[in-house]
C-alpha cells in the first residue's frame, strides 16, 4: 500500500480505510486557542472536540494551536503541511488498533513568527477559551515558595513597556488588556496540566504577571477571568518512527506526527466558564462543581504511581513501563504504595472504588502495545516529585501514616540522578536542575542527606528524622543491594 501524505485534499482517499471527520471542516470556526500542542492535547481535548463535531455540534469551537518555544517550530511545520489533520491510534491491550483522523485542530500560530498575530487572535471576540498544556514547570512558580518568579529573564523582557511578548504570560495578558480596553468580555483560561488545583495555579501565575504589568489590570484579571480546575487522564507516549511507519504500512497514511494512546480517557472539569463552552458532557466529560477529589486521586495514584515505577525500573535495566509492570516485585511495590501511603491521603471520590481504580492503573500501565517509555516519566523530576509524591509524604507525616515506600521513591530518584544504572550503563538525566542534583547524588557515601538537602525541591523534609531514616536506609540498600532486593523488603 502506497502511503499518501495526509491533508484536506487527500482526506477523501483515506476515509474508506480509516474513520475520518464526517463534518465539513471548511465550516469549522476557531473558538479555542491552545498553548502547548503535543501528543496529549491531540489525544485528549482535541479528540473530545472531534467527537462532538462528528455529531454535528461545536463547529464554532475549533482549535487554533499556539506555540512559543523553539521546539514548537516542528509542530507548526507538520500541522501546516497536513492542514491540522493527524492520525490518532488507540492501542488496546489485546493488540487491536483503533485509528481515526482528527479534524478539530484547524489552525496553528507560532508566536515567534508573528507575536502580534497571536495577540490579536487571542483578543478577537471569537476566542472564548484559552487552554493550556504547558507542563508542570510552565507556570513559572518557585518550587519552594509557590510564588510567581518575577526575576525570570523572559518574564522581565515581557514586562518592558512596548516589548513584543514572547512568553505565554505576555501574550495572554496583552490580549486580555486589549479585550478590557475594547469592552470585550475576557476569555476563560483552562489549564489541562497535571498540577493540583491547576486552575488556581493558572490564576495565580497569570494574575501575578498582570499585576506586575499593571496593578489595576491584575485586579481585573483576578476578578473577571475564569480559571476552571480540571483533571485529565490518558496515557499518551511520545510518537516514535515505528509509530509513523506503522500508520503508513497499515493505513496508507503518510502522517509526519501521528499520536498513539491507550483506550482509557477521563476528563473531569469544573463547570466555570465566562463565555460559554462546548457541550463536552455529551461525549463523556464529567462537568462538576468540585474537581478536587478526582484530581487528588489521579495525581496521587496515577502520577505518583508513575514516579513509583520509573526510577526503580530504569535502574534495573528496563526502558518501557509495561515491562516493569509485568514483573511482580515492581507491580507489588506499586500496589502497596498506592494502598498504604497514597490512598489514605485522599478524600472520598464520588462514584469511584479506589481499590478497583488502583488495580485498573496497573492493568493500564501493563498494556504491551502502548509502550510508554520510562525515560519520559523520569524526565523533569524536579517538577514532578514535589507535586506528585512529596504532598503524600507531608500528609502522612502529619497524621502518623506510613512513609517508607515514598521515601524509597525519592531515594530511587537520587540513585537515578547519580547517572549510572545497575548495569553500569550511563543514564541521560533530563532535568533543569540536573547538574546540581547529580553532584549532590554522588556525595551520598560521605553525606547521605546531600540530595535531600536541596531545600528548593524538598523543603523541610531533610529535617524530619522519620523520613530521613527511611530515605537513607532505602538509598543505602539501592546502592549496595540493588533495586529488586530493596523492593522485596518494602513489599
Amino acid at each position: 500500500m502506497t502511503a499518501l501524505p495526509l491533508s484536506d485534499r487527500t482526506l477523501p482517499r483515506h476515509a474508506p480505510q480509516v474513520a475520518a471527520p464526517t463534518y465539513d471542516r471548511s465550516r469549522v470556526r476557531t473558538g479555542i486557542v491552545h498553548f502547548g500542542v503535543g501528543g496529549f492535547h491531540r489525544a485528549h481535548q482535541a479528540w473530545y472536540l472531534d467527537r462532538l463535531m462528528n455529531r454535528g455540534q461545536a463547529l464554532e469551537w475549533g482549535v487554533c494551536g499556539a506555540g512559543v518555544l523553539p521546539a514548537d517550530r516542528r509542530m507548526r511545520d507538520v500541522l501546516s503541511a497536513q492542514d491540522g489533520l493527524y492520525t490518532l491510534v488507540v492501542k488496546h491491550p489485546d493488540g487491536t488498533r483503533e485509528p481515526r483522523i482528527i479534524g478539530s485542530l484547524v489552525e496553528y500560530r507560532y508566536a515567534p513568527d508573528d507575536p502580534e498575530a497571536v495577540v490579536e487572535k487571542l483578543a478577537h471576540p471569537s476566542t472564548r477559551i484559552v487552554s493550556l498544556t504547558i507542563t508542570e514547570g510552565g507556570y513559572n512558580l518557585d518550587g519552594s515558595t509557590g510564588r510567581f518568579d518575577e526575576d525570570n529573564a523572559a518574564v522581565r523582557a515581557d514586562l518592558v513597556p512596548g516589548a513584543a511578548p514572547g512568553t505565554v504570560f505576555g501574550l495572554v495578558t496583552e490580549a486580555l488588556a486589549r479585550r478590557h480596553s475594547r469592552g470585550v468580555p475576557p476569555f476563560t483560561v483552562m489549564s489541562c496540566d497535571n498540577i493540583p488545583g491547576n486552575g488556581n495555579v493558572a490564576r495565580q501565575a497569570f494574575g501575578a504577571f498582570a499585576a506586575l504589568r499593571d496593578p489595576e489590570l491584575g485586579e481585573w484579571v483576578g476578578r473577571e477571568v475564569r480559571f476552571p480546575n480540571s483533571m485529565v487522564d490518558r496515557i499518551t507516549p511520545v510518537t516514535t518512527d515505528d509509530d509513523r511507519a506503522e500508520v503508513a504500512r497499515r493505513y496508507g497514511i503518510d502522517d509526519r506526527w501521528p499520536v498513539v494512546c491507550e483506550p482509557f480517557s477521563q476528563w473531569v472539569l469544573e463547570d466555570s466558564f465566562g463565555c460559554g463552552r462546548p457541550a463536552w458532557e455529551e461525549v463523556g466529560v464529567q462537568l462538576v462543581g468540585d474537581v478536587g477529589p478526582y484530581e487528588l486521586m489521579k495525581l496521587r495514584l496515577l502520577n505518583a504511581g508513575h514516579q513509583a515505577l520509573c526510577y526503580f525500573g530504569y535502574l534495573a535495566g528496563y526502558r518501557f513501563v509495561d515491562d516493569v509492570c509485568r514483573e511482580p516485585v515492581f507491580a507489588g511495590f506499586l500496589l502497596r504504595f498506592m494502598e498504604r501511603e497514597a490512598a489514605p491521603t485522599l478524600r472520598p471520590v464520588p462514584g469511584v472504588d479506589l481499590g478497583r481504580y488502583e488495580r485498573q492503573l496497573i492493568e493500564r500501565f501493563a498494556n504491551p502495545h502502548v509502550r510508554d517509555t520510562l525515560a519520559r516519566l523520569c524526565a523533569d523530576t524536579s517538577d514532578r516529585i514535589p507535586k506528585f509524591v512529596l504532598p503524600i509524604v507531608r500528609d502522612n507525616l502529619a497524621t502518623g501514616g506510613e512513609v517508607g515506600r515514598a521515601a524509597a521513591v525519592v531515594a530511587a530518584w537520587a540513585r537515578y540522578a547519580d547517572g549510572v544504572d545497575e548495569q553500569g550503563e550511563p543514564i541521560p538525566v533530563e532535568d533543569p536542575l540536573r547538574r546540581r542534583l547529580t553532584a549532590a547524588a554522588r556525595r551520598w557515601p560521605e553525606d547521605p542527606l546531600a540530595f535531600l538537602a536541596q531545600r528548593d525541591v524538598f523543603g523541610e523534609l531533610v529535617d524530619d528524622r522519620r523520613f530521613t531514616a527511611a530515605y537513607t536506609a532505602a538509598l543505602a540498600s539501592l546502592h549496595r543491594r540493588g533495586t529488586r532486593a530493596t523492593l522485596r523488603d518494602l513489599t
